[in-house]
C-alpha cells in the first residue's frame, strides 16, 4: 500500500484565486459542499483522478469541499505528535449512520427475539465473542480456521500454537471487556486488556507494558517495506495514554469530575475516536489493533450500545483490509481530519448490525424448521429447549458428528450440569443421539438415520 497523495495547499489555492479571479473565488464559496456530487466524502487521492464539476479544476474543486469542511469541523483534546489538534466534520452522511445507530444499536426497535430472549441470549453472545476473537486476530496474522478455532474455545482446548493463542487472548480479552464497561478507563486497564490479549505471543518483556525508547516501532507495509506512519516518541505515551483515557470517561452519563468537552460530543464518535486514537498512538510493540478494537466495544458498551455486544466489526474489516488502513493514512495525510476514519467505521458497523439481522434470521428459521419437524410426532413435540433445537438442527446437517458436554456448555453459556442433561435427554430418553465413551470423556454423535428417527418415533 502507498501513502495516500497529499492534498495541495490550501493557503496556496487561495491565493492564486483571490488574487486572479474574484468572482470564481464567491462561486466557490456559494457552492461549497464537504461530499463529491455522489455524497461522498473523498480525500484528495481520489478526488483528483475525477472530473471536476464544469467550470472547475481539480484544484479549485478541493479548494471549495475544503472551505466547507473547515466550516464544520470541530476540534477534540487529543493531539497528534505534531502537537496539531484531532478535528473532525458532521456532514449529512455522518448524521444519517449515527442516527441509524441510535436506532438499531441502543434501543428496542426491530431487536430480534433471539437476542433479547433470555434463553436465547447467552448462545448469540458466546457466539459473537468468538466470532470478533477469531476475525480481529486473523487481521493481526493469526492464521487459524474458524471451525478450528471455534472447536478449542468450546471444548476448552488449550492452544497447540500462536495462531490459536492469539485467538483465545482475544476471546479472553472481550469477555474482560464485558467485565470492566461500567469501570473508569485508566491505563492500568489498557496494559491490561493488552496483557491478555498478548500472553504468551509475544516477548515476556513487551506484554502489558508500554514500548521504550529503545522500541523502535513503525507501521509499515508488507509489500514495499515503506513506512506508512511512525507513532509519537515513546517518552510521551505516559501522558498521551492518560489524555486519551481522560477523553474515554468523559460524556453522556460518564462525565468523571466535572471534565467535559467543548459542546457535545456524540458517544459513537467518541468510541471510533479511541478506537483511531489507540492505533495511532501505537503504545505497545506489538498487538496495537487488537487493542484499539478491544476498546472501541468498551466505549460502545458503557454508553449503552448494547447490540454491538453481538457483532464482529473485524469480520467486516477484514473483507477489506486496505480500506481500513486507507482511512488512518487519510486522516493522517489531510490536516489529521478524523471524518475519513468516521465515516469508514460507520459503514462497517453498519454492515455488521446488518450481518447480524440476517445471521439470526438463518438460525431462527433453522430452528423454526426443526420445530416443524417435530410438531406432529407426539414423542418429541414440545420436549426440547431452544439449545436442543439448535443442536438439532446442526445435527441434521452433520451425520456422525460428535458433541461434548464441556462444547454444549460453552456454546450456550450455561452450567455444566444443564449441558450434560440436555445431551442425555437426547440421548438415553429421545434416543435422538448416540452415547458413547472414551477414557472418561461422553460423546454424543449423530446417527446416520436421524431422520428417520425423528420421523418414526
Amino acid at each position: 500500500m502507498k501513502i495516500p497523495v497529499s492534498p495541495p495547499d490550501f493557503d496556496a489555492i487561495f491565493r492564486s484565486i483571490t488574487e486572479n479571479d474574484s468572482e470564481t473565488f464567491l462561486r466557490l464559496i456559494q457552492r461549497s459542499s464537504p461530499l463529491d456530487q455522489k455524497g461522498r466524502y473523498l480525500h484528495w487521492d481520489k478526488l483528483c483522478h475525477l472530473t471536476p464539476p464544469e467550470g472547475l479544476t481539480s484544484e479549485t474543486w478541493w479548494f471549495s469541499i475544503k472551505v466547507a469542511r473547515r466550516n464544520l469541523y470541530k476540534s477534540l483534546p487529543l493531539q497528534v505528535k505534531q502537537g496539531a489538534a484531532i478535528k473532525f466534520a458532521v456532514p449529512d452522511l455522518v448524521l444519517r449512520e449515527l442516527y441509524w445507530l441510535d436506532r438499531y444499536a441502543a434501543g428496542n426497535i426491530q431487536s430480534s427475539d433471539a437476542i433479547t430472549n433470555a434463553q436465547t441470549r447467552n448462545t448469540y453472545l458466546i457466539r459473537s465473542l468468538i466470532e470478533e476473537a477469531i476475525n480481529s486476530s486473523q487481521l493481526e496474522g493469526a492464521s487459524t480456521t474458524r471451525n478450528v478455532a471455534r472447536e478449542m474455545i468450546r471444548q476448552n482446548r488449550a492452544p497447540t500454537d500462536k495462531s490459536e493463542q492469539m485467538i483465545l487472548n482475544n476471546y479472553h480479552a472481550m469477555e474482560f471487556v464485558r467485565e470492566i464497561k461500567d469501570e473508569v478507563l485508566t491505563p492500568s486497564i489498557v496494559c491490561e486488556l493488552h496483557r491478555r490479549l498478548t500472553l504468551n505471543t509475544l516477548d515476556e518483556n513487551s506484554i502489558g507494558r508500554f514500548r521504550i525508547a529503545s522500541d523502535e516501532v513503525h507501521v509499515v507495509d508488507n509489500a514495499t517495506q515503506e513506512y506508512l506512519h511512525t507513532p509519537p516518541p515513546a517518552e510521551q505515551l505516559e501522558e498521551r495514554m492518560q489524555s486519551l483515557c481522560d477523553f474515554a470517561n468523559r460524556g453522556g452519563e460518564h462525565d468523571v469530575g466535572g471534565a467535559s468537552d467543548n459542546g457535545f460530543l456524540h458517544p459513537v464518535i467518541r468510541a471510533i475516536t479511541l478506537h483511531f486514537m489507540l492505533a495511532y498512538d501505537h503504545p505497545f510493540c506489538d498487538g496495537n489493533g487488537r487493542t484499539a478494537r478491544a476498546l472501541f466495544y468498551w466505549a460502545m458498551a458503557r454508553e449503552g450500545y448494547w447490540l454491538m455486544e453481538f457483532v464482529s466489526i473485524s469480520r467486516v474489516i477484514k473483507k477489506s483490509p486496505a480500506q481500513y488502513s486507507k482511512a488512518y493514512l487519510y486522516t493522517e495525510t489531510d490536516e489529521n481530519d478524523l471524518t475519513y476514519f468516521l465515516v469508514h467505521q460507520l459503514e462497517v458497523i453498519h454492515q455488521a448490525v446488518d450481518a447480524l439481522h440476517e445471521f439470526l434470521d438463518q438460525k431462527m428459521q433453522g430452528v423454526q424448521q426443526a420445530e416443524r419437524m417435530l410438531m406432529d410426532n407426539p414423542r418429541l413435540s414440545g420436549k426440547l429447549n431452544f439449545r436442543q433445537l439448535a443442536l438439532l438442527r446442526h445435527a441434521l446437517k452433520h451425520p456422525r458428528f460428535s458433541y461434548v458436554i464441556e462444547e454444549h456448555k460453552r456454546s450456550h453459556g450455561v452450567s455444566y450440569d444443564v449441558a450434560r442433561k440436555d445431551l442425555l435427554e437426547m440421548a438415553d430418553k429421545l434416543k435422538l443421539l448416540v452415547k458413547t465413551k472414551e477414557g472418561r470423556r461422553y460423546y454424543f454423535v449423530v446417527p446416520n438415520d436421524l431422520e428417520q428417527r425423528i420421523a418414526t418415533s
